[in-house]
Order: structure tokens, then sequence, then C-alpha cells
């Protein structure tokens, strides 16, 4: 097995004390009764500036007797010591097993002496083994639990998005710092304090929900015997009245620590583990604000929050949509920039003359003797790669599953169908055909890449190009969906494997000629917009005159705004002098 290190290097890192620098990760979570086909999702977004875009695969496997795992630090590569495998694990694509369970994350950070440096476990880790060991939510939940509860948790606060064909659940965890002492007997040290403090709730039925970097589960119905349960009668997890799980010491290792001191009823886990901020509302929770601002009519009221008032209410866990949700409607959604709000991107200054919805890192600046920020969006540049996972619930689990999978940016990405029951990843997808500092000329995250930075140049004009051919190919997937459906299904009931390579050989088709789309559209965008000026083109083909000499390009210029900002800094300087 290779090391989780190179599966998942740093995917998003936001520990309290640094939540300026780096903030990273977007979850939406959608119930069965909150989609358009019954199906349940929830999509992710590993943002990093180191993470590369590749579609991990790992099969199913029957273990040896006696085999062990090795766990590697994220930051270091450094092995931090082995866990028993199991006998058999299943195969995951990505973030989704066999089975479609599917998992992300967001990191929240919390408190910052809450980080046990001594712990094994940390939250990569806990996701891939989660899923080769998981048929359900409830059991990925499960086992994250006994994982750090035996082993030790290793990253700072995390909120994981953890879904079946049938449920979905939002878990948060943050561990219980270090204090290491030396045993009188065997004089072996230890850490007591190993293990995890961590709560997680079902989403209802016909409700949506996300989180974004930080903690969103506030006050929770305590051990009620049927429908919320502590860590001690975790065996009934798989009672479906169960909705609510959580680390029995929850309340009384914040007591301990001096965080709380209240009646049991009011404690809330994200205020007093991961206590609110400016950082938090205006970088992180605005952005579920709007995802949940998209699908309903009453999140005005929570607008003074979400830009930094932590005076205000805070926003519930979870909303009732207006309308249906599709897994377009997510990917769609993964392109937001605070659009059709008074902070949206494209609008202000920092935008360029051509609209850019983005800003250059750091998060904060200074200027003179003030500090100032960007705006933290749902879109940002800095994406290795994202998801959206649909499963479905009245199909085999391998025709279920759906990985919409996407590398780069979200903005100019393309969300292709990978189905969980697939045997392989074609080469331009797969992982390791190249890296972060490998640039490999047809591996798919440089081939999305190339026209990303090309469209960071001329955002404005050359958007319509790329949205109008991501569209092509997003709808044509959605619409091929049922059918590709009920052939495999036709297939499976005579010959499972038949079906799963009919699977393979969609999935990576559609994979291989996306990416062939995108490099013969970086080969368009080159040629219509070399040097800041506009061949004439019509339906893709440039137009030339009756002797095959190119059509003379226009000169689109600068839109006013820009000229506005060059008068007031130069004053008169460039006024063009009349002639005589």
């Amino acid at each position: 097995m290779k090391p989780f290190i190179r599966i998942s290097f740093l995917i998003c890192t936001g520990i309290f004390l640094s939540i300026k620098l780096t903030i990273g990760c977007t979850n939406f979570l959608v119930t069965k009764g909150a989609s358009v086909d019954g199906s349940t999702m929830i999509s992710y977004a590993a943002d990093s500036h180191i993470r590369y875009g590749e579609l991990y695969f790992r099969p199913a496997k029957k273990w040896p007797a006696g085999s062990m795992v090795t766990i590697y630090d994220r930051g270091t590569a450094k092995p931090l010591g082995q866990i028993p495998q199991v006998e058999y694990t299943y195969q995951t694509i990505g973030f989704m097993n066999e089975h479609q369970v599917a998992i992300g994350e967001s990191t929240f950070g919390g408190r910052s002496e809450l980080v046990d440096t001594s712990g094994l476990m940390d939250y990569a880790a806990l996701m891939f083994i989660a899923l080769q060991r998981a048929k359900t939510a409830r059991e990925a939940i499960k086992i994250i639990a006994e994982l750090v509860e035996e082993h030790g948790y290793a990253s700072s606060g995390e909120s994981f998005s953890i879904g079946d064909p049938n449920e979905v659940w939002i878990m948060e965890i943050i561990g219980k710092g270090t204090n290491i002492q030396t045993d009188k007997n065997t004089k072996q040290k230890y850490n007591a304090q190993k293990g995890a403090v961590w709560v997680a709730v079902r989403i209802p039925d016909g409700m949506i929900s996300a989180h974004a970097n930080h903690a969103r589960i506030t006050t929770f119905p305590k051990e009620d015997g049927v429908r919320s349960i502590g860590s001690k009668n975790l065996s009934n997890i798989f009672k479906p009245e169960v909705e609510v799980v959580y680390a029995n010491d929850v309340i009384s290792f914040a007591r301990e620590k001096k965080y709380f001191d209240g009646n049991d009823k009011k404690f809330s886990f994200s205020d007093v583990y991961a206590p609110l901020n400016f950082d938090a509302a205006r970088f992180c929770e605005l952005r579920v604000w709007s995802f949940f601002n998209e699908f309903s009519d009453g999140m005005g009221k929570h607008w003074d929050y979400a830009t930094g008032d932590i005076s205000k209410d805070r926003m519930p866990l979870f909303i009732k949509p207006s309308r249906k949700i599709s897994p377009q409607d997510l990917m769609n959604f993964k392109r937001n920039h605070l659009q059709g709000t008074e902070l949206d991107m494209s609008k202000d200054a920092g935008a360029d003359p051509f609209g850019l919805p983005y800003r250059w890192r750091g998060l904060t600046w200074k200027y003179e003797d003030k500090e100032y920020f960007n705006e933290r969006t749902i879109v940002t540049q800095q994406t290795g790669f994202s998801f959206i996972a649909q499963m479905r619930n009245w199909l085999p689990d391998p025709i279920g599953g759906i990985n919409w999978f996407g590398v780069d940016d979200a903005g100019t990405t393309v969300y292709v169908p990978f189905y969980c029951g697939i045997n392989y990843v074609p080469k331009s997808w797969a992982e390791g055909y190249g890296d972060i500092l490998t640039y490999t000329d047809d591996a798919a995250f440089w081939v999305f890449n190339r026209v990303a930075h090309f469209a960071y140049l001329f955002y404005s004009r050359v958007m319509p190009d790329i949205q109008k051919l991501q569209s092509e190919l997003e709808n044509n997937f959605a619409q091929f969906t049922p059918a590709i459906d009920a052939a495999a299904l036709s297939v499976w009931k005579e010959n499972p494997e038949l079906a799963r390579k009919f699977l393979t050989d969609y999935s990576g088709n559609m994979a291989n000629n996306t990416v062939k789309e995108w490099e013969e559209l970086g080969e368009f965008l080159q040629v219509k917009y070399l040097d800041g000026n506009l061949k004439q083109e019509k339906d893709g083909e440039f137009l030339r005159n009756p002797w095959g000499y190119p059509q003379p390009p226009s000169f689109p210029g600068y839109p006013d705004s820009w000229k506005e900002n060059v008068i007031r800094n130069t004053g008169e300087r460039f006024i063009y002098p009349k002639s005589e």
C-alpha cells in the first residue's frame, strides 16, 4: 500500500492560529428528499496551494494475516507508526468506495492546544481507512471513533461529510492535546489524553447542510437512549432511530479544561471547541451562507453574521431548500464567487480590467499601518481537485455511485462521471501521473491548469468560451446518465463483471475525451486572444478573406472603469493633443 502521504498531502489545513493564512475546502450535503431524483450527495473541494489533482484508486484486496498499515505524517512524510490491517478492504475511487460510501472534509482548526503531537491517526488516514472498511455512513463514523480512541488523533479540528445511498451525516472532531506520562511499571511513555472529542449528526431527510472550515454543530440532544447516544453505546449506531452520536466525554472534557461550565443542554460543540471570531464568520461561514442563500429565500437575516458580526444569530446546521437539487446544481455552485451580492468578487477594483473574481494569496495584506483582507469564496484558484459524490439506493452499488470528479479550479473544470464500480482510472487522471512539481503535458490537471491560467489573463472575455464547452460536456454527461445506468443494469443482471467493464470503458472514454476537448480549447483560446486582440471567428472557425489571409482582429481595449482609474492616478499625463 502506498503511503497515505502520497494520497493526500495537506489537503486542507486551517489551524486556528493560522486561519488567515490557509483556509480551504467547502462541502455541501444533500439528503434524498432534497435531491431531484432521490439520490444523496456530498461535495468536496480540496483547496490547497500544493494539492495536485489526481483520482486515487485502490482495488479491493484480501490481506494476509498480520498485515499492518503504516501511517505517515502529512507535513513531513515521517512515519508515525502502524496499525493492524483488516482481512479485506473495499475498492475506493477518490473519496468514494464500492458500497457508495463517500467522505469529504474541511479543517476548522479549533483550540490549538488540543492538537495531539503524539497521536497517530490524522484526518486523511481516517478518511481513507474508513472508506476501505465501511459499508455505510454509520459504520464509517463508528470506525473513525474507534480508530482515534485506540490510536490517538493527530490533526486539529475537522468536519467530515459522510454519506451513503440512504443518509448523510456531518461529524466534527478535535483532539485532547498532549499529556505525556510514564507508566510506573513498564516505564513506557503514553499520552494520558489520547483520543478525541467528537459529535456526529444525521442531516434530516429533505434538508441540506454545508461546512467550510468552521465547526457548525452547536447544541445537540444528549443521550436519551433512542435518538441520541454516547460512544459507550456505539454498537447502537446502526439503529435507524439514532440521529446523534457523540463521544461520552465531549462535555466532561470541556469542563475539565474549563472551556465550559453551564448546563449540559446549552453545551455547543462549535462554541466550546472552536470559538467564533471574525475570520470564522467572514472567511468560512459566508461560504455556507452563499450555498444556503442559493436554495432558500430566508437567509437575508443571517447576512450580518456571515459577513463578520458574530454578535448576530448563527445560521442553522441545516435548512429545507426551496427546490430540489441536482448534481449539476452543485457543480455550478462550486463556481460561486458571491455573484448577486454586494461582495461580488468580479465587481470591485481588485478584479482588474477584466472582472477576475480571484485574489492571489495572502488572504490578508498590509498597507502602511493597516491590515486588509480579501474575500474567501467557494471558487478559488488553488483547488487541486473537487467532486460531487452521488449515491443512489435503487441501483446496484457499482452502478449507483458516481464520483463526478474535476481537477484544478472548479470555475474552469469539467466534472466527469466516474462510476464507483469501474476497474481502473485512465492514465491522464491517475495518481502519480505528474505531480504539483512535475509538469506532465497531457495530465488532466495540467491541461485544465493551462486553460485556467489563460482565463485569469482576460477573464470576462475568455470565460464565455470556457463556459460554453464546460456546459456542453456536463449537460451531455447528465443526459447520458439514464441511458448508461439502464444499459449497465441490463448487463449486470446477466454478467456483473461485464457491467463493470462497460462502466470502466464509459467513464474512461468520457474522461479521455474531456482532456482532449480541453487541450483543443486551450489551443483555440491561444489563437483567438493572442496578444490581447480578438480574432474573428464563427462557430469555432477563424475567418479568412477570399485569398486565405486572416481577417483583421478587433481591439477590445479596456472598460471605462479602467480608464477612470488611470485618469484618477495620472491626471492629464496621457491627454492626447488635438491637431492644429
